[in-house]
């Protein structure tokens, strides 16, 4: 069992401070970086919890004008961000505070770029070198506080926006996206429900593995994939077992910050399905991941077979085969509560059509180990909703 101290500084891929109860040191941090009036952006569930009162009123006692923006909904859209914009500028604030899950961290981020631009946000979409056109002048600083153990949009260079004309999931890239301070405070993950414990931790799981399976070639991103892994098969079965587990929860925002930090090394035919299905059908992203993960692996078996048998050792599973690797993954969804179906969460095939030709254009489908058509992710779609692997 690890015993390290839960407590460090660290300046990869970001300056984080990790460790239960260092979210006191806000107001500090605030200060380093010449934010005095923070527009703190989160989700309407998080709002009125004691946890962010306490976070809003420390602040304001250490002389700082905070503002909070809380209209933050899953899975945002372009409108929800102009709302920001404009409150941020209402506000007169001058740095972001983007405290929650996904959403709310991708929202932050996405806002503190539009406050500097006169482009709509699709035209920062990642497609070619749409990035070049952002006007980095003005573009405030960002704090970057998870609640949650899953996205890892706290270390990402992406806020993934929702585009409900055309029901699709937009990627929007700058390299100055990538927040500048982050706080990895297990304790406010405390409060955390089970079901969100495990949905939000299988898809930490599901950034390591897709960028492990990555055919690129990047050795460091594929050890820090391999360590959030091993951190994942430790103590997500434990964090959702047990919420109030301080060092299961503390690791597992560890294994969250690495599968994002790994993923640069690419991702795959889970997120390419993910993404169309999330914005489709409403439906939570890290759930969607978790679902898809078997029937993904199973479709990629010709390219990965060796390198999953080699990820089995490594973690030290009974049976480190490709196949003992599917029956561990089916076995940890069971034992956390994760569906083994899409239709389970109301997903038919009704619009398999669909889905699969959105997946096919996904950019996460570029690094996917087999170029798959997309008749093959229509079947790969199909399979998870009926359960077939």
């Amino acid at each position: 069992m690890d015993k390290q101290p839960l407590e460090a500084n660290w300046n990869y891929p970001t300056s984080i401070r990790f460790g239960p109860g260092r979210i006191s040191e806000l107001a500090d941090a605030c200060n380093e970086l010449k934010i005095s009036s923070p527009l703190i952006v989160t989700d309407p569930g998080l709002v009125n919890l004691p946890m962010l009162t306490d976070i809003v009123n420390d602040c304001v006692s250490q002389g700082l004008d905070v503002s909070v923006f809380s209209g933050i909904i899953s899975n945002p859209s372009d409108d929800n961000i102009n709302t920001g914009v404009t409150t941020y500028k209402h506000k007169n604030s001058d740095g972001i505070i983007a405290i929650g899950g996904g959403s709310a961290l991708d929202a932050g981020k996405a806002i503190s770029l539009m406050v500097a631009q006169t482009r709509v946000i699709w035209d920062f979409e990642d497609v070619n070198n749409n990035w070049q056109r952002v006007n980095t002048d003005g573009m405030p600083p960002v704090i970057a506080i998870p609640t949650t153990a899953g996205t890892g949009s706290e270390v990402g260079r992406v806020a993934v926006i929702t585009d409900p004309v055309n029901k699709a999931k937009r990627l929007i890239f700058h390299p100055n996206l990538m927040p500048n301070l982050v706080f990895l405070d297990p304790k406010l993950t405390i409060a955390l429900p089970k079901h969100l414990t495990a949905a939000t931790g299988m898809d930490a799981f599901s950034h390591a593995l897709e960028a492990y399976c990555s055919p690129y070639f990047h050795p460091m991103a594929e050890g820090i994939a391999l360590e959030a892994i091993r951190l994942v098969n430790r103590y997500l079965q434990r964090a959702v077992q047990d919420g109030t587990d301080l060092e299961a929860r503390a690791h597992m925002m560890v294994a969250s910050t690495m599968g994002a930090t790994a993923f640069q090394k690419g991702l795959g035919g889970m997120h390419a399905l993910a993404h169309p299905l999330g914005a489709m059908y409403k439906a939570h992203h890290g759930l969607l991941n978790a679902i898809l993960m078997p029937y993904v692996l199973q479709a990629n078996k010709s390219e990965i077979q060796s390198r999953v048998t080699r990820l089995a050792k490594h973690i030290d599973l009974h049976n480190c085969s490709f196949d003992g690797f599917i029956e561990w993954v089916v076995t940890l969804r069971e034992n956390i509560g994760i569906p083994h179906t899409l239709s389970q969460i109301g997903i038919n095939d009704n619009e398999a059509d669909e889905v699969s030709t959105r997946a096919y254009k996904d950019p996460s489908a570029a690094t996917n180990p087999i170029t798959f058509s997309e008749e093959e992710y229509r079947n790969i779609f199909v399979n998870a909703v009926n359960g077939t692997l």
